[in-house]
């Protein structure tokens, strides 16, 4: 017979918005159950350097995120390896039910699933990840300063990227398998005024070329759409820039949603429009993906769902 578990807050997801939110609910004694999902630590665990979190000069990605599980722990939260399967929404408590069989029963729930990077999908690509291959320029552009970098698309997440990278590189090459970009035309004004940015159209992505020792990446290969022919390009960083998809498989049928698919919530909260289902970190979050915001919006996700459930105690 399955177990059931119940709990006042559930927080399903495991990146810096669920851990935060599962420090502060511990603090504010509501015992939370935290389940880590498919990808224990979120993106952040595919991340080598992190030199943008406070108070700490540089830390390794994974090690980032083991350190805030164990914080989580430290404070109280129960953390259990499963996979969220199904989300009962119509009726509190409401009840998850998770990959092993264990159904969850929750006064309030806490989405932190966040958002996966689109990739190309090019077995040269995911080799490289982290070494040279990145989805995330914010994240590790510093890393390429004084060095020629590649962007690949053509909507508003690319030609932002190649913009922000030229703060960094001595050359960035956006290439695009149109002749136009898809971008916002202010955008693309300043990309094209940029003397750093050389746009290549038609071409796709044909190859991340890198050597393993030490591991990274030295070059693309390029093939035009039309003709085939392949162009080799010389560079340190390639970043994939072709848009995010939100984790939202557990409420797209049942949340308001926005901006092709992150979750809305109410202004300066993290209240989505079910009461007692609160939202927090890059499953809300389509402009800055970062993981202190994503923090931050843990903890006032867990806030919120502590005075939900003081309001609505019976």
């Amino acid at each position: 017979m399955a177990e059931t578990r119940h709990t006042s807050v559930l927080i399903i997801g495991s990146g810096p918005a669920g851990y935060t939110a599962g420090v502060y609910a511990s603090r504010a004694m509501l015992s939370p159950i935290l389940v880590q999902g498919i990808e224990p630590g979120g993106q952040l665990t595919t991340t080598t350097e992190v030199e943008n979190w406070p108070g700490l000069t540089e830390v390794q990605g994974p090690d980032l995120m083991i350190q805030m599980e164990a914080h989580a722990k430290a404070m109280g939260c129960e953390i259990i390896g499963d996979i969220i399967m199904s989300l009962d929404t119509t009726a509190r408590p409401f009840t998850a039910i998770g990959d092993s069989g264990t159904i969850y029963t929750a006064d309030a729930v806490i989405l932190a699933t966040g958002a996966r990077a689109k990739w190309l999908g090019l077995p040269s690509e995911d080799a490289y990840k982290g070494f040279g291959v990145s989805a995330c320029a914010t994240c590790d552009g510093f890393f390429y300063r004084g060095q020629e970098i590649v962007v690949i698309g053509g909507g508003n997440t690319a030609v932002e990227e190649a913009l922000f990278l030229t703060n960094f590189a001595s050359k960035v090459t956006l290439i695009h398998r149109r002749d136009e970009l898809r971008a916002e035309k202010i955008l693309i004004d300043r990309l094209m005024k940029n003397p750093k940015i050389e746009p290549l159209w038609f071409h796709q992505l044909d190859e991340v070329v890198g050597e393993d020792n030490p591991k990274g990446v030295t070059a693309v290969r390029v093939k035009h759409v039309k003709t085939g022919e392949i162009t080799e390009i010389p560079c340190k960083g390639v970043f994939v820039a072709i848009g995010h998809a939100p984790a939202n498989e557990l409420v797209k049928d049942v949340l308001e949603l926005h901006n092709g698919g992150y979750v809305t919530v109410k202004p300066g909260s993290t209240e989505t429009s079910i009461p007692g289902i609160f939202a927090a970190g890059d499953l809300t979050d389509h402009k800055y993906r970062q993981a202190v915001t994503s923090a931050g919006m843990g903890c006032m996700a867990a806030l919120d769902a502590e005075r939900f459930i003081a309001e609505n105690a019976v």
